[in-house]
Parts: C-alpha cells; sequence; structure tokens
C-alpha cells in the first residue's frame, strides 16, 4: 500500500502545441512537479533539508490529450520499495471523463544536498510516502 498524492493541472495556452493539444514536454514537467509537490507535501522536513531528487530516467505512455482550458487529475505514488539510492515512482492523469490518457513511470535517485553524492533511501525516509496498515 503507499500513500498517495493528488493534484489538478489545467492547460494554458503556453502549453498547447501545433496540433491543438497539450505538448509531450509539459507533461513531463507535469510529472516532475507533482513528484516535487508530493515530497514537499510529505517529506519530514529533516529529510527535506537534508536529501533532494532528481530524475534518471522518465517512461511515459500517452493514450490521450487535453486542449486549452481542459484540466486533467495527477495522482502518483511509490509503488515499491526503493532499491539503493533509486527509487520507482508512477503518475496518471485523469480527465473529466475519468480515463487515464498519460501515464509515467520515473525512476529518481535520492542525493544528500551537502555532499551532491547518491545515498541510500533508508526505510525512515520513505516511510512518510508509504500507507499505514490497519
Amino acid at each position: 500500500m503507499t500513500n498517495r498524492f493528488s493534484r489538478t493541472f489545467t492547460a494554458l495556452p503556453e502549453h498547447i502545441d501545433e496540433l491543438g493539444h497539450v505538448n509531450n514536454t509539459v507533461w513531463v514537467g507535469w510529472v516532475q512537479d507533482i513528484a516535487t509537490a508530493h515530497w514537499d507535501a510529505a517529506a519530514r522536513p529533516e529529510d527535506h533539508a537534508r536529501f533532494f531528487w532528481v530524475v534518471i530516467r522518465h517512461e511515459i505512455d500517452y493514450r490521450g490529450n487535453i486542449g486549452e482550458g481542459e484540466s486533467v487529475t495527477g495522482e502518483t505514488w511509490i509503488p515499491d520499495a526503493p532499491q539503493g539510492a533509486k527509487s520507482d515512482r508512477r503518475v496518471d492523469f485523469t480527465n473529466a471523463a475519468g480515463k487515464v490518457i498519460v501515464s509515467a513511470r520515473t525512476t529518481w535517485a535520492m542525493l544528500d544536498k551537502e555532499s551532491q553524492r547518491l545515498v541510500r533511501v533508508r526505510p525512515d525516509v520513505i516511510a512518510p510516502f508509504q500507507a499505514e496498515e490497519s
């Protein structure tokens, strides 16, 4: 079980490409924005002060799109236990009809802010992102 985080994104004129819908680079930015917002919302203050994350891999499936003025709900979660300094994250964007139109699986690496070196993701750092079992 994971602690899921969601946020709404609305397509602005600057997000629209020649095809009349949100450009792929905007989706990549939204993936990063929601991941960062989740870290900011859930990380313990001491972890936020000590660590930061960088993307090392994006894999995105496009099954639809939205046009100017339309919104999607992004939902993100960490599906599996981190492996060393790496952690996978999932992001789904759902349109107004409830259909997932863009899905991403990204791999992030955690770095120590002071040394800027990779550090192992400890269980206490990832715990705020995991749902409590009932």
